[in-house]
């Protein structure tokens, strides 16, 4: 028999025990502390040793004839040329030293978006951040597709970003003083499966179980009553996509005409509150924002939205949102309008009350943990200072030299020649993928770091091997989880796979900086020096951290769950001039000075109803009749482990799934499990039906995350939704992806059926 060894892990979907058997990877099994395990855990296996890993670095055919002189739009199509070592980085040296010295390091964009590895060490965007800033610079990402239109509004309004990174009033203070837990967006448990930076504790579920048990009354917005967790007896309001702000508004006029708002809190706490509540009251536009108004655009009945505000005003209730809402096209307002709707009530900042988001978003959200260090690796300064927002690649791309304004700025697109990618994959991340194809054909050369044959790797023109967490030594944890994990080498490299830290260490030796990528340290030194820092930190708040050796030896860290419950903003409500807001006016900004003098016509200075570029109410609506919803699987991480166990396991006929109610699908024909063709201008793709009563008519929702799997002719076989939604910014402001904003039509598919071959490896040649 052979020998069975064990090693601590991390994964961003939770800390496991690698089990290696005469050198494979047999099983995951969970980190015993873990009350609620993932069962993603049982895709790594397969994935770990899938004939789908990239084994020797690999070059694209007409690339390596041609070099950057290649046709672009070939990629994905031709063959690849495997090659050693030696000659792929020096084609990657040589590529990275033209383009400096003929176009300037503006020219070079480090995108690597994505989650990669939970580990700190070997987490390739800011490895590559790293590396191409230590060589001069590159452009980079500004914000993230998950909560970029928030991360961008929200230091306007009340100063920080923190509460939508899950810094909000703490799951202790919601059980012993909530009675009412409004859902916007709803509490998909699916999502609580992941934590940035690996969880040891899937807490989500115990905290519902334990609010539940509290007598807690919940009640879950959403088109879909999928949102609404197991067992958890909350009230579903079916609610139109996109049009939450307008019931928050609708909610807020209720409060107001019937004097049922903190007058006191608005006026100490807040800043251009009486403006705001002109417009809610139709004094600055003719329209007041009555629950009748509301109705019409949002489908939720009049009495359903007054009874609500007057019970969340009559007790201690708190307001949350989804990150999805702000994902859509004007996606500012509901994270505004739910702040001034909070504020309304005059409970921000008590136990219990206020506003948060993201509970149904990601694991550890108002998780009590003390506020110290989690595990972290600088990426250092970039020597341009240049940036997109995070979601207009495909426009930098295809429009060199064009403006666009961001966040009170007017900049122009940088002429870029050359892309570097590791440890992300924008053929799931961005919107309307035909177009991306056409502008991914733009640069003369796209040099990625993969473990699989991924639909980036194979549009790529170099293509390096990276190792997977499991074949290398690591250290993990997020600042929303009390663990910190040892991550312990199991497996050797695959084939002829590397780190990406020694990959790029040997790139910058080539090119004379190695020291300053470095600093001196090899892996072992560099999981000493995070550690001693982690450690440093705890130690200063108090807390026991042992010597590396003995942390190492175990395995894991805990820290204790604190005796205070968090609330946010607790000492703003308390003295407000003694602890302001990071705002111009030190409090809550109902009405922005700062965003009226940017003058955008797309984001007004408060709180308001912007209609979508598409919606159920738009004019597009009678051409293609039902609103996408694209969710968060339930059965991966994104685009991570399409190819594995649970996931291929959840397809039907090896298609994405799409559900709509019965009322669409009988209407055209369509039974549970036919294959459908969901279309619209952009383009189409396969899926299968699931047809469901807990969908509201007019709604059809996808997950994303199937590996992108083009025809040719702007159909994906696979079932990858986002070659449905749309490219925009939410608003000059953000310029957040707009993904949840999107209209198709489905229909049942007649004919042969084509193949799918997302998880077949290109031609090497």
């Amino acid at each position: 028999m052979p020998e069975t060894q064990r090693f601590p892990s991390l994964s961003h979907w939770g800390a496991f025990t690698a089990v290696v058997e005469g050198g494979r990877l047999r099983a995951c099994e969970p980190f015993p502390h873990d009350p609620a395990p993932s069962p993603i855990l049982r895709s790594m296996p397969g994935m770990i040793h899938s004939p789908l890993r990239i084994a020797r670095p690999a070059v694209r055919q007409g690339w390596l004839r041609d070099r950057a002189r290649s046709d672009g739009s070939a990629r994905g199509s031709e063959p690849f040329v495997e090659v050693d070592w030696d000659v792929a980085l020096k084609l990657v040296s040589e590529e990275l030293a033209r383009v400096r010295s003929q176009h300037g390091d503006a020219a070079i964009f480090g995108g690597s978006y994505g989650w990669s590895s939970a580990g700190r060490l070997h987490h390739a965007r800011t490895l590559t951040h790293r590396f191409l800033n230590a060589g001069g610079g590159c452009v980079m990402q500004a914000g993230n597709y998950s909560w970029g239109a928030a991360q961008f509004l929200l230091p306007h309004v009340i100063g920080t970003y923190a509460p939508v990174t899950g810094r909000v009033t703490d799951w202790k203070s919601v059980e012993a003083h909530t009675r009412l837990f409004i859902a916007f967006g709803g509490l998909p448990l699916r999502n609580t499966q992941i934590t940035s930076g690996g969880a040891g504790e899937h807490s989500t579920p115990r905290w519902l179980e334990r609010a539940r048990r509290a007598g807690i009354e919940f009640v879950v917005i959403s088109p879909t009553q999928a949102d609404v967790p197991d067992g958890l007896p909350a009230r579903w309001i079916p609610i139109r996509p996109n049009t939450d702000t307008a019931m928050m508004l609708a909610m807020v006029h209720t409060l107001l005409t019937e004097q049922r708002h903190d007058a006191g809190f608005v006026r100490t706490h807040c800043t251009g509150f009486d403006r705001f509540a002109d417009y809610v009251l139709g004094k600055a536009d003719g329209t007041a924002k009555s629950a009748e108004w509301a109705a019409g655009i949002c489908g939720v009945p009049a009495d359903v939205m007054r009874e609500l505000a007057r019970r969340a005003a009559s007790v201690r209730t708190l307001i949350t949102c989804t990150w999805s809402l702000q994902r859509a096209h004007r996606g500012e307002q509901p994270y505004w309008a739910v702040i001034a709707l909070a504020a309304a009530l005059g409970q921000v900042g008590l136990p219990g009350g206020g506003f948060a988001f993201g509970h149904g978003s990601m694991n550890g959200v108002g998780n009590p943990r003390p506020g110290v260090a989690a595990p972290e690796m600088s990426a250092g300064r970039n020597p341009t200072g240049r940036s997109i927002p995070v979601a207009r690649i495909a426009d930098m791309l295809l429009h060199p030299g064009e403006p666009f304004e961001f966040n009170g700025k007017r900049d122009t697109y940088p002429d870029i020649r050359l892309v570097y990618w590791a440890g992300g994959n924008p053929f799931h991340h961005h919107q309307d993928l035909n177009r991306l194809m056409r502008a991914w054909s733009r640069p003369e050369t796209i040099i990625v770091h993969e473990s699989w044959w991924t639909p980036t790797a194979r549009r790529a023109d170099i293509v390096l091997p990276a190792t997977t967490t499991l074949e290398r030594n690591d250290i993990g944890g997020s600042s929303r989880d009390r663990f910190v994990l040892a991550m312990h080498q199991a497996l050797p490299p695959h084939v002829h796979s590397r780190n990406d830290f020694d990959i790029y260490r040997e790139l910058a030796a080539m090119a004379g900086y190695e020291a300053a990528f470095t600093e001196g340290r090899d892996e072992s030194q560099w999981l000493r020096h995070i550690y001693g820092e982690l450690a440093a930190n705890w130690r200063e708040a108090g807390f026991d951290a042992p010597d590396f050796e003995a942390f190492w030896q175990a395995g894991f860290l805990e820290l204790p769950e604190p005796s205070r419950e968090f609330v946010l903003f607790e000492d703003f409500r308390r003295d407000p001039q003694a602890h302001p807001l990071q705002t111009p006016s030190g409090k809550i900004e109902i009405y922005s000075e700062r965003i009226a003098a940017f003058g955008y016509d797309d984001c007004p200075p408060h709180p308001a109803w912007v209609e979508p570029v598409e919606w159920l109410g738009a004019a597009a609506s009678a051409r293609y009749p039902l609103h996408l919803v694209t969710s968060q699987p339930g059965d991966k991480l994104h685009s991570q482990l399409d190819a594995g166990e649970v996931s291929v396991s959840a397809k039907i006929h090896g298609r994405e799934r799409v559900h709509m109610s019965e009322q669409d699908a009988v209407s055209r024909g369509i039974a549970n499990g036919d294959l459908v063709r969901v279309f619209n201008d952009r383009g189409a793709c396969i899926a299968a039906a699931v047809v469901s009563a807990g969908v509201m008519p007019g709604v059809a929702i996808m997950s994303t995350g199937a590996w992108f799997d083009p025809d040719g002719a702007a159909l994906d076989r696979h079932g990858n939704p986002n070659v449905l939604t749309v490219d925009v910014g939410t608003s000059r402001l953000t310029q957040a992806p707009s993904a949840l904003s999107a209209l198709v039509d489905i229909r049942k598919w007649e004919g042969e059926v084509p193949p799918v071959r997302a998880f077949e490896v290109p031609q090497l040649v």
